[in-house]
């Protein structure tokens, strides 16, 4: 066991884990922030995105030794009134079905839209296509990113 001091959504936190423990179970075990789910656990899914550094990570392969320093935000930390633009296109779309993925679509959209603000939609479906739906929205995920680029 080791300590680590990790920035997520803005505030500092030390856990004691293991080296090679996922980030994403220290969200979930230790942070209590279970908004970012677990479904693979092997990065194929796309369920437990997170943003490190503004950049769309799996945290379920993500070591929490390889964090240091860097800026972690999770769903809860997007926004604190559920008013991100993606957010907000997803509320306007009535995306969710069980809603088990949302949270990882959403931060893969959100981080996407950083760096690409007028995408089409051939690049919004390349961007999307890391994160699986099991209820098959993905037309109305497609047209939800489309909204949220145009706010």
């Amino acid at each position: 066991m080791a300590n680590f001091n990790l920035k997520v959504n803005g505030k500092q936190f030390q856990v004691d884990v293991d080296e090679d423990t996922p980030l994403l179970w220290v969200l979930r075990d230790h942070l209590g922030l279970v908004g970012t789910k677990y479904s693979c656990g092997i990065a194929q899914c796309g369920a437990c995105t997170v943003h490190i550094n503004g950049e769309a990570r799996n945290a379920c392969v993500t070591p929490v030794s390889n964090l240091g320093s860097d800026e972690i935000t999770t769903i809860e930390g997007l926004s604190e009134d559920g008013q991100h633009p993606v957010q907000q296109a997803w509320n306007e779309v009535d995306v969710a079905q069980c809603g088990y993925c949302q949270a990882g679509q959403i931060m893969t959209a959100a981080a996407f839209l950083k760096t690409n603000s007028q995408p089409s939609m051939e690049e919004i479906e390349d961007a999307m296509n890391r994160n699986l739906c099991r209820c098959g929205t993905y037309h109305k995920i497609r047209e939800a990113v489309a909204l949220a680029a145009k706010k």
